[in-house]
């Protein structure tokens, strides 16, 4: 009985792997949990800068894959629309640092057992937007930048869930200019730090 019930369970994850694997393409879309990069502070007539970490926030993103499936192993790019979000103490305001970016993730995966895979790879990055609430600054230093992926999912059917972490691997910062009550000036990396959880559909 318990030899029948192992079969059919490792038969039904088979099956379910199956569904979505082979070349193809698909949606997807998730929430994500981001810290960007240290918020630096010049402070007049003083010899050291205040620098402020990043509290954390969630944010979202959406977009397509492609996949290039092999017996042991697939290649899955995808063009992602992401948009994070970070908040600063600045004097006695907090502010929320906005992020929108599209991402190009080029992900090399290997197929463990049944649905279970594991997946790393390079995310190029262009910046669309920044905004720091009351504070304005420019746009960042480089609007193109590159980044890691690395990750966990399996496939259930024609869905994926996958939970993947992404790093920046240079900063790209963004100058702070002004506030609306006091000249300020600084500079806050820009670069990710985020968890991303996500769900995907092959059409």
């Amino acid at each position: 009985m318990k030899k029948t019930l192992l079969v059919a369970v490792l038969s039904l994850m088979g099956t379910a792997a199956f569904a979505q694997s082979g070349t193809g393409f698909g949606i997807k879309a998730g929430l994500s949990y981001n810290k960007n990069g240290d918020l630096i502070q010049t402070i007049s007539n003083s010899a050291q800068n205040a620098v402020e970490g990043a509290e954390g926030k969630a944010g979202y993103h959406f977009g397509f894959w492609g996949k290039l499936d092999f017996p042991k192993m697939y290649i899955r790019p995808e063009l992602v629309y992401t948009k994070t979000k970070s908040s600063y103490d600045v004097g006695s305001s907090s502010n929320d640092y906005d992020l929108s970016k599209l991402d190009l993730p080029v992900l090399i995966g290997v197929k463990i057992v049944g649905p279970l895979h594991v997946f790393a790879g390079p995310a190029f990055q262009y910046i669309l937007n920044n905004d720091l609430g009351d504070i304005e600054v420019q746009d960042v230093e480089n609007d193109f930048s590159v980044g890691l992926n690395t990750g966990v999912g399996v496939n259930l059917g024609k869905v994926g869930l996958d939970v993947r972490y992404e790093r920046g691997f240079s900063k790209n910062e963004a100058r702070i200019i002004s506030n609306n009550v006091t000249n300020i000036e600084g500079r806050v990396d820009s670069r990710p730090s985020q968890v991303i959880f996500a769900l995907s559909l092959k059409l």
